[in-house]
């Protein structure tokens, strides 16, 4: 195969890096999941876009359909059971991918952004509540909680801010995931200034404190937070 039109030295330059890491990037918008027997994967229906070695994947349980509750109500499951042994690659749409490690941790995801979850991590559908809930982020969150790799999307390279040192305030449109736990309340920007541009976005902000962080989209997403891919 000829691949002099490949910048940075042919082909090598694309493979696949040899990695032990259970989830690792392969470039900015494509996750690479390590899977051996008995180390299953939940990953985004519609999400796989290669694999190799020996892999399957089928619908999740009832158990953890009935886990899901509003999320899959209606609908097929938005996620898959991946089982085996080889490296499955997951993108979804050209989006930026964050591999995160929770240590016996939970997260609150936006659902379109979840991408995959180590299926040792509980996981359930809640309602947003409390200031959330009035910044218009959505009716329902992912919870994701235990020890293990999460990985989800953004609409560009996301930030990862650190809520302990300083209260840190974001655009409620921008909001990909959270650490549970943290103290959250709304900000409203009265000045008429504020109101210049689009006009709505920078009025309304969710101020999060206490031990955890916040991903930052570089992308204020009004889409629907709980739509699947067909």
């Amino acid at each position: 195969m000829q691949a002099q039109f490949l910048a940075g030295g042919g082909l090598d330059a694309y493979r696949a890096a040899d990695t032990a890491a259970r989830m690792s990037n392969h470039g900015a918008a494509m996750c690479r999941v390590g899977l051996t027997a008995g180390a299953d994967v939940y990953a985004k229906a519609g999400a796989m876009v290669a694999y190799d070695g020996f892999l399957q994947y089928e619908p999740v349980s009832q158990s953890f359909r009935r886990a899901l509750g509003e999320w899959a109500s209606g609908e097929r499951s938005p996620l898959l059971r991946w089982t085996g042994d080889g490296a499955l690659y997951l993108a979804d749409m050209g989006a930026d991918v964050l591999n995160l490690h929770l240590a016996d941790e939970s997260l609150s995801v936006n659902g379109a952004h979840l991408l995959a979850m180590d299926a040792a991590l509980s996981c359930s559908v809640e309602k947003v509540r409390g200031a959330a809930l009035l910044a218009g982020t959505g009716l329902y969150n992912a919870t994701v909680a235990g020890t293990g790799w999460v990985s989800v999307t953004s609409r560009g390279v996301p930030v990862v801010l650190d809520c302990a040192e300083a209260e840190t305030y974001v655009d409620p449109d921008a909001l990909v995931a959270w650490t549970t736990g943290l103290e959250v309340r709304t900000r409203r920007t009265v000045k008429v200034g504020a109101l210049v541009g689009r006009g709505s976005g920078e009025a309304l902000q969710l101020g999060f404190r206490g031990s955890g962080f916040v991903v930052v989209q570089p992308s204020e997403d009004t889409a629907d937070r709980l739509k699947i891919r067909g």
